[in-house]
């Protein structure tokens, strides 16, 4: 059998494994629903809720990525003027570091007094959620790229937008998806967390209406949804990633080897 697929089929069984596990120690213990309920009673409540569920999921994903695209953007060019200026990285990165060490929750009633509640605001904390990774990965993959590459570029008379487009952005393109994988699953936190406040639509109202009237069953259908959103994200930018950078990628067979 090819070795990746024997990978994911004992990752795929180790998955089931594990459910299957959680629905007999439920079982077997008794544990009530409004403690833990058991997978089959979170598949049951995601089958007969969904009519009501999928306009929430849309507006979920739809904050979600309009907030992560908003995010990519500032955090590009970001990203470029910090990795290509030594002054922009003395000024800029503290200040970057010192915003993204508050709470994105103190965040969210700041959003509201300014564009009250709704859509804009979840859309701007699903943004500032995903922004600090991509910045860092781009400013690092340019701040690593080789000097001798550069000096080959300025033999060749090449201005610095010319070495930025031709040596600075390819080099950075690992890094920069590999921020991607990281700011979309935090960016599904930020719109949740707003939602949670601040909104009236989404996922994160449900659940947050939910675990008010104790329907914890349909709290876990919320956090199944969500996690079944960012895995999707997740294996298409991976998909997007081996496309793009797949120069920069080790064979299965080498790492195998380490």
């Amino acid at each position: 059998m090819n070795p990746h697929l024997r990978r994911k089929l004992a990752s795929a069984a180790l998955i089931i494994g594990l459910f299957v596990l959680w629905e007999l120690l439920c079982r077997m213990l008794g544990v009530s629903d409004i403690v833990l309920p058991k997978p089959s009673q979170i598949i049951v409540t995601l089958v007969q809720r969904m009519p009501q569920l999928w306009p929430h999921t849309v507006q979920t994903l739809y904050t979600t990525i309009v907030g992560f695209a908003f995010g990519i953007l500032a955090g590009v060019a970001l990203g470029m003027l910090i990795g290509s200026s030594r002054l922009a990285y003395d000024v800029a990165y503290p200040l970057l570091i010192g915003f993204a060490s508050i709470p994105k929750v103190a965040v969210v009633p700041i959003f509201v007094l300014w564009f009250g509640a709704g859509t804009v605001p979840a859309i701007l904390t699903a943004m500032i959620m995903s922004l600090f990774p991509i910045v860092v990965n781009v400013a690092t993959g340019l701040a690593t790229t080789e000097p001798e590459l550069e000096d080959v570029m300025r033999a060749l008379r090449a201005n610095k937008l010319e070495i930025l487009w031709n040596v600075g952005l390819p080099r950075t393109m690992p890094y920069f998806f590999a921020s991607l994988k990281v700011a979309v699953t935090l960016a599904f936190v930020g719109t949740v967390i707003s939602e949670t406040v601040a909104s009236n639509r989404g996922i994160g109202n449900v659940m947050m209406i939910a675990s008010s009237s104790f329907d914890v069953p349909l709290v876990f259908a919320g956090l199944t949804i969500l996690a079944a959103l960012g895995i999707t994200l997740y294996v298409i930018f991976s998909f997007i990633e081996g496309r793009v950078t797949g120069w920069a990628t080790r064979k299965d067979e080498f790492a195998a080897g380490l």
